[in-house]
This record gives structure tokens, C-alpha cells and sequence, in this order.
């Protein structure tokens, strides 16, 4: 059944993207890789992070020898007038003369334009502590860092939102070799403040949530899991309290997803649209949250062996939509995207139906 289903999608989808990213939808403006792998010291790298900055664009990803090993180390990219510069290493993982892996850095821009780095140090998600980096000149130079008080975390992989008083609300989790566990984090823009929101997991693990906006102070989590699904749960006060966690209708292969409410109201998922495996990723959108459609696929590599994973998604004040994400954990793809030219099609459960 699973090999009868993966042949679905590969005959029926709309072309082999690792081979030519831009065939095959004309929402995607541009798609290219932030590196290239004679630029970097690093053979390999994930979990990327993107941010829109006074000057252009940021992101940045964790790279090194391989996940977890000693030398991983956050490195970053500037795109100014479209074009991305060398990467930088921004962050290692050096604490009182030991050496750490880091992990998934969240890039964030502030309301003063100061830009703030979030990422993990640590042998393991299960012992992680999180940590923070500032930049006030677009990503050129940063601060010490700063260890988040409080045996807090920070954004556990997906990008923090400012609230309508002000707050920053953080979407994060926490892993044990028993359960994973999503919730949420809240501090004032100096970084200080920090306060925890609880929720009721209702013993489905999930990790690494994303947040969406609704009209009237409704929030939506959309979050990886271990059930085949996407998880979501809902607020009706703007983050105060939150529903019990549910599946919803979109599929999950554990692995990470990132989403993103756009200006004109609809909800974004960027995500792997099948259960087993990472070679195929795509975008999905809805109006309400709830009943979703497929959109765009970004890669469709026939080889089961390929990853195309760990998505990060915004939008910029130009409209445009831009996902950055881990591409065969040897380089990170940066695509653009014209949300007014997604063609809304189909269903998602078992096919992903052509253009």
C-alpha cells in the first residue's frame, strides 16, 4: 500500500523539482540555493531560519561535520538587492572551554529593526539550553550571548510573533525519551519578562509549533507530531489559553513543518505532504485553518533517499512569500513565491493533483 501510494504521487505531481525547481507552478518567482558548497567549510547543514531585515533579507542554519556532532556551529547569510553574500559562522557552541553542538537557529527582527539570533547548545534536544545573539546592523555584528532565564528554551524551531500588546510570543516544545511536548513562551522586546503558557498536550507528541493569526484574537499551532499527522490547537484570546492538542487533516512524516498567515488572510503550510520519507515538499493553503488545498509543490525527487526539509516560511512587505529549507542536508534553497499567482487545487490525502 505505501509503494502504490508513493507512486501516486510521483506520477500524478507536477514534475521533478529537484531537477528543475521552476517547472511546474507559476506562483514560484525564483528558486536557487543561498551557497554554494564551494563557499563553506561545512559538508553539512539544517534546520534553516529565515528573516526580512531594513536591508533586504537573513537566514541562517546550523552546519558542521554532521547533526550532533562538536563542530556545529550557526552560520548566516545576508541577501542584499537580491543576491546572498559567503556565509558566515555567527554562533559556535564553545561553553567554559567544552565544545557543543548548536542547533536550530530562529531569526527574528524586532520592532527597533534589531535583529535577534535564538538557537540551541547542547550534546542533545533532550538536554539543549537556549541562547540569544543581537544584531543592530542587519546581521554584521553581534552581541555576547545571552542564556534565555529560566531553563527556558526560546523558539524551538519556528520564527516568534509579535502580539498586539506588544509581547513576543514564542512557539516551542521540549523532548524526553518518554514524550514531546509543545507550548508556548512570551517576553517583552528587551528580551526580558519571560513568562510560560502551558498546554494540554493530550498525549500526542508533538514538537516544533507554528503559529497562525485569525480574525478576532484567534490563534491556530500547527505542529510536527508522531501520529501521522499534523497537530494543531486553537486560542480564542490571543494566546492566553489554548485548546487540548488534535490532529488535523494534513499528513505528517515526523518531521518539521513551518506555516505563516499572509496579508490577504489565508493560512500557509510549507511541509511534507506524505508519511513516510522527506524527498517530497510542498505548500498548502486554507482560508479557515481547517479544510486545506493543495498549492505548490517545491520538490518531488523520485529517490526516497532525498531530504527536502525543515521549511522556514514569511512574508516580506512586497507580498512575496519565501521559503528557505534543507536541501539533501548539502545545501539550503531559497524559494520565492507570488502568493496571487497559487493556484488552489484538489486534495492532499493520497495525491497531489497536477496544475
Amino acid at each position: 500500500m505505501k509503494k502504490i501510494l508513493f507512486l501516486i504521487l510521483t506520477v500524478i505531481s507536477t514534475g521533478n523539482y529537484a531537477g528543475n525547481p521552476n517547472k511546474g507552478s507559476k506562483a514560484i518567482v525564483s528558486s536557487d540555493f543561498i551557497y554554494q558548497s564551494k563557499d563553506v567549510q561545512f559538508p553539512s547543514c539544517h534546520a534553516s531560519t529565515i528573516t526580512e531585515t531594513s536591508g533586504g533579507l537573513m537566514a541562517a542554519w546550523f552546519g558542521g561535520t554532521e547533526e550532533k556532532a562538536p563542530d556545529v556551529c550557526i552560520y548566516g547569510s545576508a541577501n542584499i538587492n537580491g543576491k546572498w553574500k559567503i556565509p558566515v559562522m555567527v554562533a559556535d557552541g564553545i561553553q567554559q572551554d567544552k565544545r557543543y553542538p548548536c542547533w536550530n537557529p530562529v531569526l527574528f527582527t524586532k520592532d527597533n529593526g534589531e535583529i535577534v539570533l535564538y538557537y540551541k547548545v547542547g550534546p542533545n534536544p533532550r538536554t539543549w539550553w537556549g541562547l540569544f545573539k543581537i544584531s543592530a546592523d542587519n546581521g554584521k555584528t553581534w552581541t555576547t550571548e545571552s542564556r534565555i532565564p529560566g531553563d527556558l528554551l526560546g523558539p524551538i524551531k519556528n520564527k516568534p510573533f509579535r502580539l498586539s500588546n506588544g509581547r513576543i510570543l514564542y512557539p516551542t516544545s521540549f523532548e524526553t525519551s518518554e514524550k514531546w511536548n509543545i507550548y508556548l513562551e512570551t517576553s517583552d522586546q528587551d528580551l526580558k519578562e519571560w513568562k510560560k503558557i502551558t498546554i494540554d498536550n493530550n498525549n500526542l507528541n508533538s514538537i516544533q509549533p507554528s503559529v497562525l493569526f485569525h480574525k478576532h484574537g484567534k490563534l491556530q499551532l500547527l505542529c510536527r507530531s508522531r501520529n501521522n499527522k499534523i497537530n494543531e490547537s486553537w486560542s480564542e484570546d490571543n494566546g492566553l489559553t489554548w485548546s487540548p492538542v488534535a490532529p488535523t487533516q494534513l499528513p505528517n512524516n515526523n518531521s518539521g513543518i513551518d506555516a505563516v498567515t499572509l496579508a490577504d488572510g489565508r493560512q500557509l503550510v510549507v511541509f511534507n505532504p506524505i508519511l513516510k520519507g522527506r524527498n517530497i515538499l510542498g505548500i498548502a493553503t486554507s482560508i479557515d485553518g481547517i479544510s486545506w488545498k493543495a498549492a505548490v509543490l517545491l520538490e518531488n525527487d523520485p529517490n526516497p533517499e532525498g531530504e527536502y526539509s525543515y521549511p522556514a516560511v514569511i512574508q516580506t512587505k512586497d507580498r512575496l512569500v519565501h521559503v528557505t529549507y534543507t536541501w539533501n542536508r548539502k545545501l539550503i534553497k531559497h524559494v520565492v513565491i507570488d502568493p496571487l499567482l497559487i493556484k488552489e487545487r484538489g486534495i492532499l490525502n493520497g495525491k497531489w493533483p497536477e496544475e
